[in-house]
């Protein structure tokens, strides 16, 4: 991590992750990029805010991902680990030994000049991708796909991972960042290793502006609004919600300890171990 000497109120708690060596000054691939235009937190028909909190942010262009790495036993070498400003982690830029080029996720300890390889029984290195059935017990995995061929799904964020607890039956059993336990197919591929950049979460911006620069709009605290606008609103000057049943969303449905995910869904199935949801709760 990087502190900033406090040369402006901005700077004073400035926290950012050191990216000199990590990170090269190389230009995106201009032939994996694509026009990336605005519509956070609009309606695509009437123009309103749907989604609060959301809009403006700095002008970018997206990088063509490829989550499926589908060309087997054909090697591939590192060039360049890049920023991306649509995701948390890092990418990096494969130059295949065929002439193609593709950008992936990139896993924590890769390094340029590194040669990285997609088949069912690669190496288990970091950065190579290989099926679930063949990754050691107590590995760590990401970019999981759900099903065979279908591409990465879950674990793309900066410094999360999952790890293999047991081949069973055709399927595989992951612990999850979030500590549920699921099973996979054992056919899915997946990615060796952590995902880049996992000192993420310790960064502290600074200051607001730099929120609006990610596309961040300021959220108002529901005490500070009127009655007609919040459940919280009203009352004279600091004064507590009011409420009986514990604090509501601007809608007036509860904020707190509400399950979101479906009742009977298809997927239950492959839950082993639910999450722990909420403070302390054993749920």
């Amino acid at each position: 991590m990087k502190n900033y000497n406090p040369t402006s109120p901005g700077k004073r708690q400035l926290i950012r992750v050191e990216t000199k060596g990590i990170l090269t000054t190389k230009e995106p691939e201009k032939s994996l990029l694509a026009p990336h235009p605005k519509r956070a937190g609009r309606s695509m028909t009437t123009g309103r805010i749907t989604t609060r909190h959301q809009g403006g942010g700095h002008k970018k262009l997206y990088r063509i991902v490829d989550f499926k790495r589908d060309k087997f036993n054909i090697p591939a070498r590192v060039v360049s680990i890049e920023y991306d400003p649509n995701r948390t982690c890092f990418i990096a830029l494969l130059y295949y030994v065929d002439g193609q080029k593709a950008y992936i996720i990139a896993p924590h300890g890769l390094a340029v000049g590194d040669e990285i390889l997609t088949s069912e029984n690669a190496a288990p290195k970091i950065g190579n991708r290989l099926k679930l059935k063949n990754i050691l017990v107590g590995a760590q995995v990401h970019d999981i796909e759900l099903n065979p061929g279908s591409g990465g799904k879950i674990i793309r964020s900066a410094g999360s991972y999952a790890t293999v607890l047991a081949n069973d039956a055709g399927y595989t059993q992951l612990k999850m960042p979030s500590g549920e336990v699921r099973m996979v197919l054992s056919e899915c591929y997946a990615t060796a290793g952590q995902v880049s950049n996992p000192e993420h979460n310790t960064q502290n911006l600074g200051k607001a502006g730099r929120m609006r620069w990610l596309g961040v709009r300021p959220r108002v605290r529901g005490t500070a609004m009127n009655p007609p606008d919040h459940p919280h609103g009203g009352g004279e000057g600091r004064t507590p919600i009011g409420l009986r049943r514990g604090p509501k969303t601007p809608w007036g449905k509860q904020a707190l300890g509400v399950k979101t995910r479906k009742k009977k869904k298809w997927s239950d199935k492959f839950i082993l171990k639910r999450r722990k949801i909420g403070y302390g709760s054993k749920s």
